[in-house]
């Protein structure tokens, strides 16, 4: 029997206790899968306003004290469960935590954001070290943990309690980086000796996740295609030189999603449930989301969008193409809120293509399982895109996705071959309107064939990207982290 694994997942954001963005959702349901392989997982965020309202809090260490610079500050460590019964840990400092946001406002990041993020990392392993729990592997997610490795191969590497200890660094976004100027060097209690370009300086700036990426034992991100761009000046965001270095132990794991969660068989957002094999629920979701969102041209094909509104998700292609997608029988619906610009011109575009483009502002979690639903096909033509969760799940509900190749979307959506009716979903390249609505048009003659496209649907339906196959490769990179932590710095 193969020996389970003590993990500690370290993440400032968790599914359902805060959540921004992708990160959190990874962080909420990757534990339950490494639960169900048998190992001993636990998590570690921050103890923000509201998350009591999620479970049940005990103080597990009264009293942790944390260096930050020359003085130190007092948290707490509460404990509580999260689905599946699994022990997360809250690190409390009312100062730092109990605002009404995570990183910052709407208008900007909190000014003292370095500080509350070097208590973060560095009050974990003083909680490691106070708890009677110690794990294997540490698995430290993003910018905002980027210390914990430094921290565990420098002022700790000594510690009984962490001196075999491996890190794993996952980068869910390559593009947020943690970076801060270097007078704030001393708050970390790091050596100024590190304070270089082989180590946490970056063009001048303390850099937060370039410290996960040059000291943790093995480096992951959530995807393989994004694995290879992220070394390249394209994608790199200016650390591509040391993710070349680090090329033999950087990985790409595609993230899962909780079938559980999204099943169109029993979800009850939508207006009919239905299956792969009954999908007379699916025309009936199409139905009941036209008339809910005002679209007139019935039978026509319906793309869903479901989006942050932003240039990085390739949103200012999908408004240059939407004349020639209308034009072409699309009919399109849009949920999301982002860069004012953008839902401006949205908004201008849905008023005056009123009947075929319906907009949404905002987010609405049912009415976004409502658009996966009830759309024929779910456009994502992001101009980078780490992994991405929107197309699995629209494969999930039988929603073919039209992609920009890059990424996840790269890794888990394959081009349609009609006469050999396979694939899963229609892709582009260039980054380009016309790419866009190229791809569309080859998804349109597909949908317009009533027999292939089913077995199309059929196709996405069957894909699998449960949590279950990206934890085996998830506990394989522990394993490898945990084997490398005896033989110091890689």
């Amino acid at each position: 029997m193969t020996q389970s694994l003590r993990i500690l997942l370290v993440s400032s954001e968790v599914e359902p206790f805060a959540k921004t963005g992708g990160l959190a959702d990874v962080a909420g349901a990757l534990p339950r899968a490494l639960r169900a392989l048998g190992h001993d997982v636990r998590v570690l965020m921050p103890k923000y306003r509201g998350v009591d309202r999620h479970t049940a809090l005990s103080t597990v260490v009264p009293r942790v004290r944390v260096p930050i610079g020359e003085r130190s500050t007092e948290g707490a460590l509460l404990e509580g469960r999260m689905p599946g019964d699994i022990p997360i840990y809250f690190l409390a400092h009312d100062h730092y935590y109990d605002r009404p946001a995570l990183y910052g406002t709407g208008e900007a990041d909190y000014l003292d954001n370095c500080e509350r993020f070097v208590f973060f990392g560095r009050g974990t392993l003083e909680a490691i070290r106070a708890l009677e729990w110690t794990p294997q592997v540490v698995h430290a997610n993003d910018w905002q943990a980027g210390l914990v490795p430094v921290y565990v191969e420098t002022l700790y590497k000594d510690d009984p309690a962490l001196a075999t200890t491996g890190t794993l660094f996952t980068i869910h976004n390559l593009a947020y980086q943690g970076t801060f100027w270097h007078f704030d060097m001393p708050m970390t209690g790091l050596g100024w000796d590190l304070f270089t370009p082989a180590g946490l300086e970056f063009y001048g700036k303390l850099n937060f996740l370039k410290g996960g990426l040059v000291f943790a034992d093995v480096l992951n991100t959530v995807s393989k295609t994004y694995a290879e761009e992220i070394q390249t000046a394209e994608f790199g965001a200016g650390l591509e030189g040391v993710l070349q270095y680090r090329s033999a132990d950087l990985h790409g794991v595609v993230n899962g999603i909780d079938y559980q969660a999204w099943n169109p068989a029993t979800d009850r957002d939508i207006a009919k449930t239905y299956t792969a094999d009954d999908l007379v629920g699916k025309g009936a979701c199409k139905t009941a989301l036209a008339e809910e969102m005002g679209l007139e041209a019935e039978g026509a094909p319906v793309i869903g969008i479901v989006s942050r509104l932003v240039a990085q998700k390739g949103l200012d292609l999908v408004l240059e193409a939407l004349p020639a997608l209308v034009e072409a029988g699309f009919q399109v619906v849009l949920l999301g809120a982002g860069e004012p610009k953008l839902e401006k011109a949205f908004t201008e575009a849905a008023a005056s293509l009123r009947g075929r483009v319906a907009i949404r502002l905002g987010f609405d979690a049912a009415l976004a399982r409502r658009i996966y639903a009830g759309s024929d096909m779910f456009l994502m033509p992001s101009r980078y895109e780490p992994c991405g969760l929107g197309q699995m799940i629209a494969m999930r509900y039988g929603t073919i996705p039209i992609v920009r190749w890059t990424g996840g979307l790269a890794d888990t959506v394959a081009e349609v071959k009609p006469a050999r009716r396979t694939g899963t979903g229609f892709g582009f390249k260039e980054t380009t309107a016309r790419a866009l609505t190229e791809a569309a048009t080859r998804a349109l003659a597909t949908y317009r064939d009533a027999t292939l496209w089913r077995q199309v649907v059929r196709n996405a339906m069957a894909e699998d990207f449960s949590w279950q196959a990206s934890a085996k490769e998830y506990v394989a990179l522990y394993r490898k982290a945990a084997k490398a932590a005896g033989r110091g710095h890689p």
